[in-house]
């Protein structure tokens, strides 16, 4: 597989940046709503896209070497 095929972008970034998009607003939604634990979701929302765009970058380095 290599990093500029569909599949790869797909498994790699779009289902899990949904995800952590997922967390943020529900986040959002619970700090809106004077629910502060809200604020626990939307830190662990933005650590988990951080981490998928260090795993793309991470692959994409890592297969392209191959």
């Amino acid at each position: 597989m290599m990093p500029n095929d569909p599949q790869f972008l797909y498994m790699i970034l779009v289902l899990p940046s949904l995800f952590g998009l997922t967390l943020m607003g529900e986040g959002i939604y619970k700090c809106a709503h004077e629910e502060w634990s809200g604020l626990i979701s939307i830190f662990f929302g933005l650590l988990f896209i951080v981490m998928v765009i260090f795993a793309y970058f991470f692959f994409s380095s890592y297969m392209l070497a191959k």
